[in-house]
């Protein structure tokens, strides 16, 4: 016998997700089940009271949306008046959703029971896995194999559950007060996380500033279900405007990378946060969740390039996922900022140089509109600042506001009110006019710690105004906003490559710079004149019709870092003085390497003297390849001014790029020194791209220096250092 509580519900053919996504396949069947369930069956019930899983019932008893109730557990009996059965055996076929709550040791054999039964779906609060050390993991990595093989959609182990807002259902673990969108007409943010403090803070805050949240769901170790499959579920949701994920580690990061097309395909933002840049927060993440932490920079590249808005704090991901939900889009542009303080103008100039958002001029449109709008003693610019005009004449808000959001080059605008004590609610009502489609706008009121008015309130929901209490916090947001608008600019999906043919065999392992340059020959990288020489009567032969001066390098696979073990002689003369650093040569490698065998040594002839650059190339082994442009020679080691591209980056990306490194100014001429031609580097770092994204036996590919001469003298390759498996 089992006690029902069924009412009207929404299961059925609404939100059936499509789990193909290319290639890649999500695991998106059960989640419609898990998400509204016909049944729930709680697996290891309590006869004791306070146990977690009487806090588990309570708040499905507590939930709107009401199903029928299963318990499962050891003492029988009754619980809350619903009968406990013994034995997973005992359920009837198909429940939708089971929910664990027993020992670590049982969850494989609950697992395997419920596979047994045919439930679709589960939800596992159970710790003691991945995150206790290896033999958790393959305990862990097991149950995942059997719920998937057995179909059985699972979430966790180690997780604390999730909220379905949208029809005020939930399976938690610990107590809650459960709270209903407030709007259903307006699709709302859905939040996954593999951290359910996290999860809840997100939620809560977002709830607090009036922003839909739809779906609120804790993934914990991930055994089977991950953060892309149920994001690619809820980005067919009709109730879901943006995903917002917190992530320690992407578990499957193509999955991911096809998650974020199909968000551009819904016309919808995912945003995430992911810890994880210092070596630190690597060693606490993997004793949190078991995660085992990736390369930060390569995961982060390859994300924004597909669309995913990465954020640097909790509360960045907080303040854009409220800005987004009302402003979806943003064009890329400047920032324009309206305010009634003149302190707040040098305050925002310098943090908006900090941050790298940038505040434009006003046009001389934007100007010419406002002449006689104004007085005389409040002069148009931007930041503009209307002192306290406002407070007596709200409506002048709405002319400067107005003014700054038609300017073309500014892309958002945050109006600053320094005080709660102005009438503020005068100024809302004056604005709330004044609010854009396409361009956002953010109102800060900076009195962080003062109520807001009821009346302002009222003003703030019925026009789905933007209030936020701290202006740098804002500004920051919108230069995320601002960022991933300009990279977005232009966008398009890369083109297929082809691979390069006729291409030098290549053997596994380092391969010696010989062998690099006569790859990066024939992909059309310029390398200098010479060859290599078995013996010095060779070398002379190479030198006498190369020219002197010449350049002697020391070859092998072995000896990737020449320089160190005096492998590299430059600047030499004639013949005389080529015959006797031959002897110097292998002498200092003999020293240094001994036993070592040469294939021989690189005869060079002398270049000119340019900028000298690095292009680089390496396939991560989750996320794959990506491509890296910066100042090399010696500078990589001693400013490290490197930027990292998806291999199949534009040559237009690659000259973005460029200009955006802190040593830019020297690629524009410094001092005398003419414009390098970034044209000709960014020609020459695509192909590096182009090779190591369409041949996947090379890991590696190292180009330093790049020597790069004037505008229109192109570039030479003076190392290269290409690694196979």
């Amino acid at each position: 016998m089992t006690t029902t509580f069924l009412k009207e519900d929404k299961v059925g053919e609404k939100n059936k997700a499509t789990a193909t996504v290319g290639q890649v396949k999500l695991h998106t069947t059960g989640i419609e089940q898990m998400m509204r369930p016909r049944s729930v069956a709680i697996i290891g019930m309590s006869s004791k009271p306070g146990t977690p899983s009487h806090t588990v019932l309570k708040n499905l008893l507590n939930s709107e949306f009401k199903t029928n109730i299963h318990l499962v557990g050891r003492s029988g009996g009754e619980v809350e008046g619903i009968p406990c059965l013994t034995s997973i055996n005992q359920l009837p076929e198909g429940v939708d959703l089971a929910i664990l709550i027993t020992p670590a040791e049982t969850v494989r054999e609950t697992v395997e029971a419920c596979i047994a039964r045919n439930v679709k779906s589960a939800v596992c609060f159970s710790s003691g896995f991945a995150e206790t050390g290896e033999q958790g993991r393959k305990e862990q990595e097991e149950i995942g194999r059997i719920a998937r093989e057995g179909g059985l959609a699972l979430v966790g182990p180690n997780c604390v559950g999730y909220f379905n807002y949208v029809d005020a259902f939930s399976v938690m673990l610990v107590p809650t007060e459960l709270q209903r969108s407030e709007d259903s007409s307006r699709p709302g943010v859905a939040i996954v996380c593999q951290s359910g403090g996290i999860g809840h803070h997100i939620a809560y805050t977002l709830q607090q500033r009036g922003v839909n949240v739809s779906y609120m769901v804790t993934t914990g170790n991930e055994a089977h279900l991950g953060i892309a499959d149920l994001v690619g579920f809820f980005l067919a949701d009709e109730s879901t405007a943006a995903v917002v994920c917190y992530a320690e580690q992407i578990r499957r990061p193509e999955d991911m990378l096809a998650v974020a097309k199909l968000a551009r395909d819904h016309g919808k933002k995912i945003l995430l946060l992911h810890p994880g840049k210092s070596a630190k927060a690597q060693a606490a993440t993997a004793s949190h969740t078991g995660a085992l932490t990736g390369d930060y920079k390569v995961m982060r590249t390859l994300l924004e390039d597909a669309g995913i808005v990465m954020a640097d704090a909790l509360e960045e991901l907080i303040d854009v996922s409220q800005i987004l939900t009302r402003y979806p889009q943003h064009n890329g542009e400047g920032l324009g900022i309206v305010t009634m303080s003149g302190a707040l103008c040098g305050i925002a100039l310098d943090y908006a140089a900090e941050i790298g958002i940038d505040i434009p001029p006003m046009s001389k449109e934007t100007v010419d509109s406002l002449k006689g709008k104004l007085p005389d003693f409040t002069p148009p610019r931007n930041p503009f600042d209307m002192g306290t005009l406002p407070a007596w004449q709200p409506d002048l808000l709405r002319v400067g506001a107005e003014a700054v959001l038609a300017d073309p080059a500014v892309g958002s605008v945050m109006i600053s009110n320094p005080s709660v004590g102005l009438p503020i609610s005068s100024t809302f009502a004056a604005i709330a006019s004044t609010l854009p489609a396409d361009k956002p706008l953010i109102y800060v009121i900076h009195s962080e710690d003062c109520p807001i008015p009821q009346e302002t309130r009222d003003i703030l929901k019925q026009n789905q105004m933007v209030l936020m209490r701290s202006p740098e916090r804002a500004m920051r947001a919108l230069s995320v906003l601002t960022r991933h608008g300009r990279q977005r600019r232009g966008w398009s999906e890369p083109v297929t490559q082809q691979p390069f043919t006729d291409l030098p065999t290549l053997g596994s392992g380092t391969h010696p710079e010989w062998l690099g340059k006569q790859v990066l020959a024939k992909i059309g990288i310029a390398v200098p004149e010479g060859g290599l020489a078995k013996s010095v009567d060779e070398a002379i032969a190479i030198a006498t019709r190369i020219g002197f001066p010449v350049a002697l390098k020391a070859q092998a696979a072995a000896l990737a870092h020449k320089s160190d073990v005096g492998g590299v002689l430059l600047n030499i003369a004639d013949e005389a003085a080529l015959r006797s650093q031959w002897a110097t040569l292998y002498a200092s490698i003999e020293r240094a390497k001994p036993g070592l065998v040469l294939d021989g040594a690189l005869v060079e002839k002398m270049g000119e003297r340019g900028v000298e650059l690095v292009v680089g190339a390496r396939r991560d082994p989750s996320w794959g390849p990506v491509l890296l442009v910066g100042m090399g020679g010696v500078w990589i080691e001693a400013l490290g001014d490197v930027t990292l591209l998806p291999a199949l980056a534009s040559e237009a990306q690659i000259v973005e790029a460029l200009g955006s490194l802190k040593s830019a100014k020297l690629l524009r001429g410094f001092r005398g020194s003419p414009p390098i031609d970034v044209a000709a580097v960014a020609r020459a770092a695509a192909q590096v791209g182009r090779l190591i994204a369409t041949d996947p036996a090379i890991t590696e590919i190292d180009v330093n220096p790049l020597v790069a001469y004037g505008e229109g003298k192109g570039v030479v390759a003076l190392d290269a250092l290409i690694v196979t498996q």
